[in-house]
């Protein structure tokens, strides 16, 4: 089986981050969703001192892949990424750099026992941190029907909630991911598409598992508040509905008229499908960026 530190982790649209970035010597860096340590090390070798840097992972496996980083400076934070931006704020602290890259890592979908992938079997888990937090089987097992109906409607945009939510009753309790990716495969017998039929399912129930819209909402708000001067933010969503909310929220923010804070860098989204070709992975990546106003 393969370890954590065995499995391959390619930062998603790193060139992109970096030109967007713009990182210099002696500048900071706060990263909140450090994973394995991609973007991170780059960005740690423009500013040329670990010091300086801020990484920020609720997975224990991230954790201890950033030990490097963190045995040659770099203040490492073990929590929840609108935790770690609420505390940060709370204590006055701001950053030439912040980056949010919102993707699972490839670690996480490749160890199975962590329950995110359905191509592999493991525990129906999903929770980043497996220290805390209810898990996806704990969702399917006890929720109301409604609750199921409107969990894949908000978050997976899932066309056949009502019909997914029927089966899953039908069949629990569920404990791996295969028996539910089986149930929905039966819901979508004869109506296959590009993706994989489980695929909404499944990312509604991480995205309840992990919070992460409310998460995102919430960083959001305070994000203006961490950028120092001339500071830039750059974030990469993986879904519509994340990167709905980061256009909306850099659009708002620049149109403030005498209270605007941000102007926006990225006109348009870039595309991991378009400049991130070579890693599977990045697909469906979106790439904003914006900088705060003086």
């Amino acid at each position: 089986m393969n370890t954590p530190q065995q499995l391959q982790h390619i930062p998603v649209l790193l060139e992109r981050t970096l030109e967007l970035l713009q990182p210099k010597k002696g500048e900071t860096y706060l990263d909140l969703t450090a994973g394995y340590g991609g973007h991170a090390g780059k960005v740690i070798e423009a500013i040329g001192d670990a010091h300086f840097a801020t990484l920020v992972d609720r997975d224990e496996n991230a954790i201890s892949a950033l030990e490097p980083l963190k045995k040659r400076g770099a203040c490492v934070i073990k929590t929840d990424y609108a935790s770690a931006a609420a505390t940060l704020n709370g204590q006055g602290e701001s950053y030439d750099m912040i980056l949010l890259d919102l993707g699972v890592s490839s670690p996480q979908l490749d160890i199975a026992k962590r329950g995110f992938s359905f191509m592999q079997n493991g525990p129906l888990d999903m929770r980043m941190d497996q220290q805390t937090g209810f898990t996806a089987a704990e969702i399917c097992n006890k929720a109301s029907e409604n609750e199921l109906v409107q969990i894949l409607r908000e978050y997976g945009e899932e066309p056949h909630a009502n019909k997914v939510a029927k089966a899953i009753i039908a069949n629990r309790p569920f404990s791996t991911t295969t028996q539910l990716a089986d149930v929905v495969g039966k819901v979508y017998r004869g109506r296959r598409g590009k993706i994989h039929p489980a695929t909404r399912t499944f990312q509604a129930l991480r995205i309840a598992v992990n919070q992460e819209l409310q998460q995102l909402q919430d960083t959001l708000l305070l994000i203006p508040n961490l950028l120092r001067p001339d500071g830039r933010v750059a974030i990469i969503s993986f879904h519509s509905l994340e990167d709905r909310m980061v256009k909306r929220f850099f659009k708002e923010e620049q149109e403030a008229g005498y209270e605007a804070r941000l102007q926006i860098l990225t006109k348009q989204p870039i595309s991991g499908a378009i400049d991130d070709v070579h890693n599977p992975r990045a697909r469906s990546a979106k790439l904003r960026a914006a900088v705060k106003i003086k």
